[in-house]
């Protein structure tokens, strides 16, 4: 299989994919060592789970979406039912959106939003401030005064406002860190989960659309937990390869985060011999520009690419 891109560039077709697993290999062998006593068993189990809630979110997201659509519906019926006549206007454009109906008849998601809590529903307040925004948007509007009203068009505009309004919303946070404590980090590229799903949709699938799997093959769930236990497992060697590639007084000043991020490239450079260095170079160093300092990510990359340098020079390292 051919290795991710790093973040921000083109999404595969599967859910999980390289980047969201080394981000969460990042947290959890920070968080354990930061916490005495949890066996790497544990750490696994957590891994997987945070791994499953990046999954929920995903569609949690959807179903925003689908909750917008309702509201419209229900503002659309109780306007007509007060003017007793049919009458057309941005509750009705939106309520008869082709692909948020599409969206509303997904036979899988429905199926996993029965066995969930209603998280949508129980945030009344800020689902209508939501509605607000998307029904009174310049993108919305213009929307209004255009004839096209074809599939492609409803899932454009959809697509739109998405990305403007729901992307980089910090209104999101204390909603969805009460649902879970892994949704803030990972919300960033869950939308571009949802985005990548909103294109993808197909009205000749009807309510049979697929949604992004969780993994794609076997090879990610084993890439996952080969990564962390070789990370643990490496820990003393590896971090002697940095250590030596600094002053003792350096490394004692190195930040903690900084030394996580290239002790787990470096295990990932050397167990994986299919996944190139510029593609691991460039992966850890997008989690240390959003997890470490300013500088971290000029420095990291340096480091690395002097460890690397060297390892290949004892011909540790075959790439």
């Amino acid at each position: 299989m051919a290795e991710n891109v790093p973040m921000g560039t083109n999404i595969p077709t599967t859910m999980i994919n390289r980047a969201l697993i080394r981000l969460k290999v990042v947290q959890l062998v920070y968080a354990y060592y930061q916490n005495e006593g949890k066996t790497t068993e544990v750490a696994l189990q957590e891994l997987d789970f945070s791994l499953q809630k990046a999954h929920d979110l995903y569609k949690s997201l959807l179903l925003l979406l689908v909750e917008l659509r309702r509201m419209a519906e229900r503002k659309a019926k109780a306007r007509n039912t007060k003017l007793k006549r049919l009458t057309p206007g941005s509750d009705s454009v939106l309520a008869a959106n082709q692909f948020l109906q599409q969206l509303d008849a997904n036979i899988a998601l429905h199926e996993w939003a029965d066995k969930q809590k209603s998280l949508w529903e129980q945030e009344e307040a800020f689902v209508k401030k939501l509605y607000e925004s998307f029904t009174n948007h310049d993108h919305f509007l213009g929307y209004l005064d255009k004839e096209d009203r074809s599939y492609e068009a409803d899932r454009e505009i959809v697509r739109k406002l998405y990305k403007t309004l729901i992307v980089n919303n910090e209104a999101f946070a204390p909603i969805l860190e009460e649902q879970s404590l892994y949704w803030n980090d990972d919300k960033e590229i869950v939308d571009s989960f949802v985005l990548k799903t909103i294109k993808r949709f197909d009205p000749a699938n009807g309510p049979e659309q697929e949604l992004l799997p969780l993994y794609g093959t076997d090879e990610d769930p084993t890439f996952a937990a080969r990564l962390f236990t070789t990370t643990l497992e490496r820990a003393n060697d590896i971090r002697d390869f940095i250590r030596q590639s600094t002053k003792n007084w350096e490394f004692s000043r190195l930040a903690f985060m900084d030394i996580i991020i290239m002790q787990i490239a470096l295990a990932e450079i050397l167990a994986f011999d299919n996944i190139p260095l510029n593609v691991s170079f460039n992966e850890y160093l997008d989690i240390a520009k959003v997890y470490s300092t300013p500088r971290s990510s000029s420095y990291i990359h340096g480091m690395l690419d002097n460890i690397c340098k060297k390892l290949k020079a004892e011909g540790i390292l075959i790439k």
